[in-house]
């Protein structure tokens, strides 16, 4: 795959001299949704498809909206509660609170046998939260991200001429070296044998140690949609939506190593003169990113009713084409300590990219396309049964700059993503005509490719950043109950998620597998909803 061929670990290929590109985890952190909306399609797991008549379908299955009759008004809170287990440790994360849905319909009788009503609507659905917090350590480490950094920067032919700040040269901005590199170098992580010889990194043989990480995300992927519908004959039920979608996503990664009997740089002289011999290395890279900005999308979606007791449904959902910035920063933190007999000072400090200017990139982003469909059936006017297939298209994200592909990326993402499958299944039972309960569940399957999760490939990330993650599949166990009084109702739903992952400090290379460990997301939500039918 042309991806494997790329500058590793790091992009090649800045747009402006000052900006980092973006790697295809990037577009997929962009793309992921959770399971948002009503308290009653939260309940049921959000097999909705085929069903409608609910304000969270205007986000899903458009056609939904044609099944209404009358108006209808709702909003939603939802709380959050996140434990995460890496490696078996576990991590509480504060309980979060947040408005989760608002929504509006308008029915309009229009009075002809063909089409009868005719409805418009508005909403507001929280799409994803992307708050997580995890944090680790590995033993016994059989690699150090300084000896993949020298790789690479040793393959790609960089000298340390190239790399060295001075106050007349900043590599930064003066040279398209990698900036993982330059900062490698000038925290002593990455050290020449001698004048533009090829660098080494920290680990040799004999060399043990442990690896630290702690990665924090927060921010959320929101959308506005509009949407109009209707119904053919009371048989065909059709919608169309317009989505504006609005992202914030943040990320602090920390990877440090302590290493024993390493490799390390020391000073012969007062004059900075520099050697490599044994010793303790104590080392961390802390990285800050931000990506943020808007895209639009389209739904088209209907509803076919043959019987009373049947639906069958189908959507489509056309990418969400975002025009977006990134900014990023990076810095170390660095002690080396050694035994050798002619050292003079021990090297210890920091350094920071770009003098600690942030790095700045826009550039425009499109998620998958999205396709679903369902079926439901109604059992004896008290009960519903609905199930939901929806399939999300990953390989086809794209990430441009100046109206030009980037197709390095393009390529990245179709050897790191496949398609991802949703299974939904959702049920309700009427105990009276005034209270209901629910339950439901979903399945996603992973969307990471075997190469990619079994260390198979050589991976592209962006920048500073070397760690990355593939997901495995995602779980949903979901409850709720239902009231309804007259033209108010309000609604219960209880979530219980579950979701794997694996954390990769860098990537694979021929020196030896990265440091990596098991992260397990366990969320649980309760979610509230009021509305108003008139």
């Amino acid at each position: 795959m042309k991806c494997k061929y790329l500058l590793l670990g790091f992009a090649l290929a800045l747009f402006t001299q000052n900006s980092y590109a973006q790697s295809a985890f990037d577009l997929y952190s962009a793309s992921q949704t959770d399971l948002k909306g009503t308290a009653r399609f939260m309940s049921m797991a959000g097999a909705f498809g085929a069903l409608g008549g609910d304000i969270s379908t205007l986000a899903q299955n458009p056609g939904g909206i044609g099944i209404y009759r009358s108006s209808d008004i709702n909003f939603s809170f939802d709380w959050n509660f996140q434990t995460t287990k890496t490696n078996g440790e576990k991590l509480k994360n504060d309980a979060a609170f947040s408005f989760n849905n608002f929504g509006y319909v308008g029915s309009l009788k229009i009075g002809n046998d063909v089409m009868p009503n005719f409805n418009w609507g508005c909403s507001y659905n929280r799409l994803a939260n992307f708050n997580r917090r995890y944090m680790g350590a590995v033993d016994n480490i059989q690699n150090s991200m300084t000896n993949y950094v020298a790789g690479q920067t040793n393959d790609y032919g960089w000298k340390a001429s190239e790399l060295g700040e001075s106050t007349s040269y900043n590599p930064y901005l003066d040279s398209n070296a990698p900036w993982m590199s330059i900062l490698a170098y000038n925290s002593y992580l990455i050290n020449p044998l001698s004048v533009d010889d090829n660098f080494v990194g920290l680990y040799q043989n004999g060399t043990t140690g442990f690896a630290e990480f702690e990665v924090e995300e927060k921010g959320h992927l929101d959308e506005y949609t509009i949407s109009f519908g209707g119904n053919i004959y009371d048989i065909l039920y059709w919608g169309a939506s317009v989505g504006i979608q609005d992202l914030e996503f943040n990320q602090y990664t920390y990877y440090g190593e302590s290493l024993n009997n390493a490799f390390v740089p020391y000073e012969t002289s007062q004059d900075g003169n520099l050697a490599v011999g044994n010793g303790y290395s104590s080392w961390g890279i802390e990285n800050s990113f931000r990506m943020y900005g808007t895209g639009a999308n389209f739904k088209l979606g209907v509803i076919l009713k043959p019987i009373n007791e049947l639906r069958l449904g189908f959507a489509f959902h056309t990418p969400t084409f975002f025009s977006l910035k990134s900014e990023a920063y990076a810095s170390t933190s660095f002690m080396f300590e050694t035994d050798e007999l002619d050292v003079v000072n021990n090297i210890r400090g920091g350094a920071e990219t770009d003098q600690g200017y942030i790095a700045e990139t826009w550039f425009d982003a499109q998620s998958p396309w999205k396709v679903m469909i369902g079926a439901a059936g109604v059992i004896g006017g008290r009960g519903l049964l609905s199930f939901n297939y929806e399939r999300n298209m990953y390989p086809t994200m794209k990430v441009e700059y100046d109206g030009r592909e980037d197709r390095g990326t393009t390529d990245c993402v179709k050897a790191y993503y496949k398609a991802s499958d949703i299974f939904r299944i959702g049920g309700e039972f009427k105990l009276t005509p005034q209270f209901a309960v629910r339950a439901g569940y979903s399945y996603q399957t992973s969307p990471s490719t075997e190469e990619i999760k079994s260390d198979e490939l050589n991976v592209v990330t962006a920048g500073t950043t070397l760690s990355y993650t593939t997901d495995d599949n995602i779980q949903y166990v979901t409850a709720g109950l239902g009231y309804r009084f007259r033209h108010f109702y309000a609604d219960f739903a209880y979530l219980h998620k579950i979701r794997n992952t694996t954390f990769h400090a860098f990537s694979p290379d021929d020196f030896g597998i990265a440091p990596t460990a098991e992260v397990k997301d366990s969320n649980n939500e309760i979610v509230l909803s009021f509305g108003f039918r008139f």
